[in-house]
Protein backbone atom coordinates (compact mmCIF):
# COMPACT_ATOMS: atom_id res chain seq x y z
CA UNK A 1 0.00 0.00 0.00
CA UNK A 2 2.49 2.36 0.73
CA UNK A 3 3.76 2.29 -2.75
CA UNK A 4 0.91 2.61 -3.96
CA UNK A 5 -0.12 5.59 -1.98
CA UNK A 6 3.19 7.29 -3.15
CA UNK A 7 2.18 6.75 -6.75
CA UNK A 8 -1.31 8.40 -6.33
CA UNK A 9 0.47 11.12 -4.56
CA UNK A 10 2.70 11.58 -7.61
CA UNK A 11 -0.11 11.60 -9.90
CA UNK A 12 -1.98 13.96 -7.76
CA UNK A 13 0.73 16.96 -7.33
CA UNK A 14 1.26 15.73 -11.53
CA UNK A 15 -2.28 16.95 -11.84
CA UNK A 16 -2.16 20.35 -9.52
CA UNK A 17 1.16 21.20 -11.55
CA UNK A 18 -0.60 20.63 -14.53
CA UNK A 19 -2.96 23.13 -13.18
CA UNK A 20 -0.58 25.67 -12.00
CA UNK A 21 0.97 25.91 -15.36
CA UNK A 22 -2.21 26.13 -16.99
CA UNK A 23 -2.83 29.27 -14.63
CA UNK A 24 0.37 30.53 -15.49
CA UNK A 25 0.42 30.69 -19.24
CA UNK A 26 -3.08 32.25 -19.12
CA UNK A 27 -3.18 35.51 -20.27
CA UNK A 28 -6.45 38.04 -19.29
CA UNK A 29 -7.02 41.23 -20.45
CA UNK A 30 -9.36 43.95 -18.35
CA UNK A 31 -10.85 46.36 -20.15
CA UNK A 32 -11.09 49.49 -18.24
CA UNK A 33 -10.78 53.56 -18.78
CA UNK A 34 -8.15 53.57 -16.10
CA UNK A 35 -4.31 53.39 -17.42
CA UNK A 36 -2.23 50.67 -16.77
CA UNK A 37 1.41 49.45 -17.21
CA UNK A 38 1.78 47.68 -20.65
CA UNK A 39 4.61 45.49 -18.61
CA UNK A 40 3.95 41.93 -17.14
CA UNK A 41 3.62 42.12 -13.30
CA UNK A 42 7.31 40.53 -12.72
CA UNK A 43 7.08 39.83 -9.11
CA UNK A 44 4.15 37.92 -9.91
CA UNK A 45 5.50 35.71 -12.39
CA UNK A 46 8.62 35.17 -10.40
CA UNK A 47 6.23 34.07 -7.10
CA UNK A 48 4.97 31.64 -9.73
CA UNK A 49 7.68 30.33 -11.63
CA UNK A 50 8.94 29.47 -7.87
CA UNK A 51 6.02 27.77 -7.03
CA UNK A 52 5.71 25.68 -9.66
CA UNK A 53 9.70 24.60 -9.33
CA UNK A 54 8.67 23.76 -5.36
CA UNK A 55 6.14 21.59 -6.66
CA UNK A 56 8.49 19.96 -9.26
CA UNK A 57 11.02 19.40 -6.46
CA UNK A 58 8.33 17.68 -4.62
CA UNK A 59 7.09 15.34 -7.45
CA UNK A 60 10.51 14.49 -7.93
CA UNK A 61 11.42 13.25 -4.45
CA UNK A 62 8.08 11.57 -4.56
CA UNK A 63 8.81 9.42 -7.70
CA UNK A 64 12.50 8.80 -6.17
CA UNK A 65 10.83 7.46 -2.72
CA UNK A 66 8.66 5.64 -4.84
CA UNK A 67 11.60 4.09 -7.43
CA UNK A 68 13.33 3.28 -3.50
CA UNK A 69 10.32 1.41 -2.68
CA UNK A 70 9.76 -0.23 -5.50
CA UNK A 71 13.41 -1.94 -5.88
CA UNK A 72 12.71 -3.10 -2.16
CA UNK A 73 9.42 -5.03 -3.30
CA UNK A 74 10.88 -5.95 -6.40
CA UNK A 75 14.07 -7.80 -4.22
CA UNK A 76 11.64 -9.07 -1.76
CA UNK A 77 9.21 -10.83 -4.80
CA UNK A 78 12.40 -11.62 -6.80
CA UNK A 79 13.39 -13.46 -3.28
CA UNK A 80 9.94 -15.88 -4.03
CA UNK A 81 11.16 -19.26 -5.83
CA UNK A 82 7.56 -20.03 -7.48
CA UNK A 83 6.66 -18.11 -11.07
CA UNK A 84 3.09 -17.41 -9.99
CA UNK A 85 3.57 -16.62 -6.57
CA UNK A 86 6.03 -13.74 -8.10
CA UNK A 87 4.02 -12.94 -10.72
CA UNK A 88 0.87 -12.08 -8.43
CA UNK A 89 2.90 -9.84 -5.93
CA UNK A 90 4.32 -8.48 -8.74
CA UNK A 91 0.95 -7.09 -10.31
CA UNK A 92 -0.52 -6.20 -7.04
CA UNK A 93 2.59 -4.25 -6.04
CA UNK A 94 4.60 -3.44 -8.40
CA UNK A 95 1.80 -2.42 -10.96
CA UNK A 96 -1.35 -1.95 -8.56
CA UNK A 97 -3.61 -4.37 -10.00
CA UNK A 98 -7.30 -5.33 -8.53
CA UNK A 99 -7.62 -9.06 -7.76
CA UNK A 100 -10.06 -9.64 -10.07
CA UNK A 101 -8.14 -8.39 -12.56
CA UNK A 102 -4.53 -10.55 -11.61
CA UNK A 103 -7.21 -13.46 -11.38
CA UNK A 104 -8.56 -12.95 -15.00
CA UNK A 105 -5.00 -12.29 -16.61
CA UNK A 106 -3.63 -15.04 -14.96
CA UNK A 107 -6.72 -17.64 -15.66
CA UNK A 108 -7.25 -18.29 -11.66
CA UNK A 109 -10.30 -17.72 -9.91
CA UNK A 110 -9.79 -14.92 -7.10
CA UNK A 111 -9.59 -17.57 -4.48
CA UNK A 112 -6.93 -19.31 -6.04
CA UNK A 113 -5.06 -15.75 -6.44
CA UNK A 114 -5.67 -15.29 -2.64
CA UNK A 115 -4.12 -18.85 -1.62
CA UNK A 116 -1.34 -18.24 -3.88
CA UNK A 117 -0.71 -14.76 -2.50
CA UNK A 118 -0.88 -15.94 1.29
CA UNK A 119 1.92 -18.91 0.43
CA UNK A 120 3.87 -16.19 -1.19
CA UNK A 121 3.53 -13.84 1.65
CA UNK A 122 4.66 -16.82 3.59
CA UNK A 123 7.84 -17.35 1.40
CA UNK A 124 8.92 -13.94 1.27
CA UNK A 125 8.51 -13.75 5.20
CA UNK A 126 10.77 -17.06 5.46
CA UNK A 127 13.19 -15.46 3.16
CA UNK A 128 13.54 -12.36 5.16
Amino acid sequence: MQAKNIDNRINTKLERLGSLHSLATKTTSTLSDMPHSSSPNLKQMESTVCKLMDMEKEINTDIDKLVDLKREINRAIGSVKNLDQQRVLELRYLCFKSWDTIAEEMGYSVRSIFKIHNLALKNIKSVH
